[in-house]
């Protein structure tokens, strides 16, 4: 039995070979409509979701499967004081995979280790995101053919980011990629990422605090917004929310072949003018992250098609 904690529980093989999945899945749904007839699926949200969570009970759906679980903690025992080891254990008396959304970093480790079924990280606090991960990579090899030799810019909230963190561990892995790292100074990578930069001394990458500065160099533009729920005080997030806006003005000084992803959901920082141009690719994110997490579904099941 397998479970999926970080994108770097999968080799780059296993990568290539679920993108390759989600992609006959997203030419051929029909032929996987009855994958998981009479399986079900638990969503275990203890965090607010609309994409990750849908995304999660589409995919199972749209392999005839079935759904259960919570959207909120507040409608499960959790707010009684059961534990999430108790929670899983439950669970597993139920279903045949459990996606788990947790606001304390490690939590779904936890489930993993009293699980008697796979366990999907479906986001941890300010961790890691491995599925919207695996979307991003998706997204990216669909649009660009490749996963290597690129310049990947990303922008925003990089300090409690947990999509931006698992993003780059993923491509560290890839041949000939550097990042060009945009914010401001409280927003920065956290030491512990740069850290782990450092010990690839073959990426460049460097820090700055204008997008405009990158945006020519860049083969993609990762945003991100600024997460209120993230910060102690009001006062620092409505002083930084709006720092960086892209629009239409500033895709003028983009490449033609760059494109733009998000994992959403987006405030301010994307104008929706942006949405009409052929780089804007966040939305194609979205679809792609059923059908990934279709394909994840499969593998972590053991079901061939």
């Amino acid at each position: 039995m397998r479970h999926l904690m970080t994108p770097l529980d999968l080799s780059v093989e296993e990568l290539d070979k679920l993108m390759d999945a989600a992609e006959d899945i997203k030419a051929n749904p029909a032929k996987y409509s009855h994958a998981c007839d009479g399986r079900i699926l638990a969503a275990l949200f203890y965090e607010p979701s609309t994409r990750t969570r849908l995304s999660f009970e589409a995919a199972m759906l749209h392999l005839g499967g079935r759904t259960m679980g919570f959207a909120d903690a507040m409608s499960s025992s959790a707010a009684k004081g059961e534990s999430v080891a108790d929670t899983i254990r439950v669970v597993s008396c139920f279903a045949d995979i459990a996606a788990m959304r947790h606001f304390k970093e490690g939590a779904p480790m936890v489930a993993a280790q009293f699980s008697g079924i796979p366990v999907i990280n479906a986001g941890d606090g300010g961790h890691q995101h491995p599925t919207q991960t695996l979307t991003d990579l998706m997204t990216i090899r669909s649009s660009k053919g490749r996963l290597s030799s690129m310049k990947i810019g990303m922008c925003g909230d990089l300090k409690f980011g947990r999509t931006v963190h698992s993003l780059i561990r993923a491509l560290l892995r890839y041949d000939n990629i550097s990042f060009v790292f945009i914010s401001p100074d409280e927003l920065k990578l956290p030491d512990y990422m740069t850290e782990e930069l450092d010990s690839h001394p073959e990426i460049k990458y460097k820090e700055v605090t204008r997008l405009e500065d990158a945006l020519p160099e860049l083969d993609v533009l990762y945003m991100t917004r600024v997460q209120k729920e993230r910060f102690f005080n009001e006062e620092d997030y409505v002083r930084l929310k709006d720092y960086y806006i892209l629009d239409s003005r500033k895709m003028e000084l983009a490449g033609e072949d760059m494109i733009v992803l998000h994992p959403l959901p987006r405030v301010n920082e994307i104008s929706v003018e942006v949405d009409k141009d052929p780089r804007a690719k966040y939305f194609d994110q979205v679809q792609n992250g059923m059908y990934i997490r279709m394909a994840l579904i499969l593998m972590l099941l053991g079901i061939e098609v």
